[in-house]
């Protein structure tokens, strides 16, 4: 058999497969192999493991995040302030949500236990330098918040640190609350 032949026949063999490849790719699309695009419902704090059922309030973390912030003398000023406050929680509830910041101010002093009876302390940490690459921190305790717009001042004590040269934006990180800790009192409860 020649060459020429041999070629002829193996180029037959190539496109005679093809229909096979082809329909081998229509059958893996369509079955197993592509993606669940199934729109799940969205359902606040089912991000919970386990089967724990709060019974009274959870001693939770909360985030506030902002466009930026700064100290003078004794307020911290936090500029564009984000609409929602992050709230989370570790073991052994492992919960977490968010919600609105006004909110979350509103309840600063309910209860015996609250904010305003006990002032939490907190990490402020903005991101500074032209390209974001310095972190600069202070550890504060934080009294008496006052959101005017996008603009939330607290009163506080610095306990370490300074925001000297920082300008970015910013996250505040405020340390325990609801039940545990004698921070917040009885009003902690997520919202999703």
């Amino acid at each position: 058999m020649s060459l020429e032949a041999k070629e002829a026949i193996m180029s037959i063999k190539q496109i005679a497969c093809l229909p096979v490849l082809a329909g081998a790719l229509v059958w893996a699309t369509g079955t197993g192999f592509g993606q669940d695009t199934t729109k799940k419902p969205h359902v606040p704090l089912q991000k919970t493991i386990g089967e724990v059922t709060a019974t009274a309030p959870v001693p939770s973390l909360f985030v506030l995040n902002s466009g930026g912030a700064k100290l003078e003398g004794n307020k911290l000023i936090l500029t564009d302030v984000s609409a929602n406050t992050i709230v989370f929680a570790d073991r052994p509830i492992r919960s977490a949500g968010h919600e609105m910041t006004d909110q979350f101010l509103m309840q600063w002093d309910e209860g015996k236990n609250s904010f305003a009876v006990d002032p939490p302390n907190a990490t402020v940490s903005v991101l500074g330098g032209g390209n974001g690459s310095e972190v600069i921190d202070a550890v504060v305790t934080i009294k008496s918040p006052k959101l005017e717009g996008t603009t939330l001042t607290f009163e506080i004590a610095v306990l370490e640190g300074n925001l000297n040269g920082a300008a970015g934006p910013a996250a505040l990180f405020i340390d325990r609350g609801g039940g545990g800790g004698g921070r917040g009192g009885s009003r902690r409860r997520f919202r999703g």
